[in-house]
Parts: structure tokens; C-alpha cells; sequence
């Protein structure tokens, strides 16, 4: 396996797999599992993919061209994704049972133009009661990224802690990111009064998401599955009996408490 990183770059992506498609390196890959960075889902390069002979495996998104792709084809098609609206339901359904009473919700997003955020978005904002408000802040899906749009943000001056209840963010690496921008505020009491605010995140990871809400880092998370996981079982499979998988494979997911144990013990009432 050939790992490669865009660094949330789109052209980027788009020029790695092109060069492997059209290399004529005897070590061509049997197929391309892609989380794609654009709406489209570089559907030029998955079609050269496919012409190629080489796999493609669509991770974490839905786009339009797989089944145009599958017909006829002799290689593996397919996606694995989560369903990205459930998880903004399941935010939702997070942030009533954190602030029965209302409040306002830092939503730190993914990229505008990436359409798993946007679906996360839509997702919230149809579940959410009418008493939460959100202010909506964009990060890249890196820790490192939210600490930087965190930062950046707080150095405005009407940003404080007492006009926020809940600090939700649609991966646990942008929250565990901006978890530290607060902590690394100069203002002590500010500092306090941010780190006391219940953060959510989603992928809920093992050794991350659900860990850190056992320690008490984050209030919840969204848990799934990995689709790589998946995707390279269903991949190793389809290769070894020629047989195409589903065209789109769902990952299953869970709020992370439970939401009635998060309800239970996260009451919280909005600020005067």
C-alpha cells in the first residue's frame, strides 16, 4: 500500500492520481481509494482509473458517476461513506440534550467546499431545536488547522466565553485543535470559562474521540467506523472473486454517551 497526502489541497490530489494512472511503471496499482476534496469527485481520473483497469474506491463521500462507471466495468467500483446528514442529525440531537433550555453553539466546520461538511451542516441545523443559535466558524480537517481558526477568531473582541454554551466541531482533531487555542488564552479567568464549556466531535475513535470523552476532554462524539477499514476488506474481496461489491456501503453510527445518558448528565442551562 502507497499512502499519499494532499495536504486539503484539491489540484494537489488530482495531480497525484493522475500521475499514477498514466505512469507506466510496471507497479501500477490494482486500485485508488480516494477521499475526494471537490464536489465532483475527480471524475475525470476516476473514469482514466477505471479505462486503466485500476480500481476505484470511493472513501467518506457520495458522488454521481459510479454506477456510469460499473457498467461494464472488470474492477472494482464502489463507495464507503458515512451518511454525513445522520451525523449533523445526531449533532443536533447532541446539542438539545446538552442545552435544554437554549443556548448558542460555536460550530467549528470543515471546508466550505467539501460536501461531507456541508451535509454535517444541514444535517444539524434540521435537528437542533429553535432555541439554540449557532455561530459557524471554518477549519481544514487537522488539528492543527483548528487551533489556527480558533486563534484567530478569539482575537476579536466580542468573542467571549459567556456568549457561548457548547463548543461542537465536526471531527474530534478540530475540537481536541480548538480545545487548545483556549488553553493557550493569556487571560486566565477567559480560559476558564472556555475550558468549562462542554466540546463534541465526531469519528469516535478508540484511542481519540471516545477516549477523550471518557477522560472528560470532550462532552460526546459521533461514532463510526473507519471507511478505509471497511473499504480495503470489501476491496480485497471483490479482487479475489471478481465480484463487485455494492455500489454505496453506509457506515453505522451512534452518538457517543448515548443521548439519553448525555442528557442525564450534561443539563445545562443558557447563559443570562
Amino acid at each position: 500500500m502507497q499512502v499519499l497526502h494532499a495536504d486539503n489541497d484539491a489540484v494537489t490530489q488530482s495531480q497525484q492520481v493522475l500521475e499514477i494512472i498514466q505512469s507506466r511503471s510496471t507497479s501500477r496499482p490494482d486500485a485508488i481509494l480516494l477521499e475526494p476534496l471537490t464536489t465532483t469527485g475527480l471524475v475525470r481520473a476516476a473514469e482514466a482509473a477505471v479505462a486503466a483497469g485500476i480500481g476505484w474506491v470511493v472513501l467518506n463521500s457520495d458522488v454521481d458517476y459510479l454506477d456510469r462507471l460499473r457498467s461494464g466495468s472488470n474492477v472494482p467500483v464502489f463507495s464507503v461513506t458515512r451518511d454525513h446528514t445522520e451525523i449533523g442529525r445526531i449533532q443536533g440531537r447532541q446539542f438539545a440534550a446538552l442545552l435544554p433550555e437554549g443556548g448558542t453553539v460555536l460550530y467549528v466546520q470543515g471546508p466550505a467546499n467539501n460536501p461531507a461538511a456541508l451535509q454535517r451542516t444541514a444535517g444539524m441545523e434540521s435537528t437542533k431545536p429553535a432555541n439554540i443559535l449557532t455561530k459557524g466558524l471554518r477549519s481544514n480537517w487537522e488539528e492543527a488547522a483548528a487551533y489556527r481558526a480558533v486563534n484567530s477568531w478569539l482575537r476579536l473582541s466580542t468573542n467571549r466565553a459567556a456568549s457561548i454554551s457548547v463548543v461542537g466541531c465536526q471531527y474530534d482533531g478540530i475540537a481536541k485543535g480548538a480545545r487548545r487555542a483556549f488553553e493557550d488564552l493569556q487571560d486566565a479567568a477567559e480560559r476558564e470559562l472556555w475550558l468549562k464549556l462542554p466540546f463534541t466531535g465526531v469519528d469516535g475513535l478508540p484511542t481519540e474521540g471516545r477516549a477523550w470523552v471518557d477522560q472528560g476532554i470532550l462532552a460526546a462524539t459521533v461514532v463510526s467506523l473507519t471507511t478505509t477499514e471497511v473499504a480495503l476488506q470489501m476491496l480485497v474481496q471483490a479482487i479475489g472473486t471478481g465480484v463487485q461489491p455494492p455500489r454505496r456501503t453506509l457506515i453505522e453510527l451512534a452518538s457517543y454517551p448515548p443521548l439519553e445518558k448525555l442528557a442525564a448528565s450534561k443539563k445545562l442551562k443558557a447563559p443570562m
